[in-house]
């Protein structure tokens, strides 16, 4: 079962980086504009990194055309999200 986890992204930053949480999103700045499906593919690419997994358990579940969406990660535990990004709102 996949955990899923709540996301802001901003387009078109200076980087790639997880800034930390926003309430119960999880702030993410990615360098690529949001076309064709670029961002979210950045947005997975950096989770995954992140985490330690293949690309390929990350995906993009609700809001592919939004900055507020929600992501699907397979092979993964909740604890392990906190490990590495914190608890939301701290």
């Amino acid at each position: 079962m996949a955990v899923r986890l709540r996301v802001h992204v901003t387009p078109r930053s200076g980087r790639d980086i997880v800034s930390g949480w926003r309430g119960d999103e999880l702030a993410i700045r990615v360098t690529v504009p949001p076309e064709g499906g670029k961002a979210n593919a950045a947005v997975c690419a950096l989770i995954a990194r992140e985490l330690g997994i293949p690309k390929s358990s990350v995906d993009v579940v609700v809001g592919t055309g939004s900055r507020h969406k929600q992501i699907a990660i397979e092979g993964v535990t909740q604890a392990r999200i906190t490990d590495a990004f914190g608890e939301p709102g701290v």
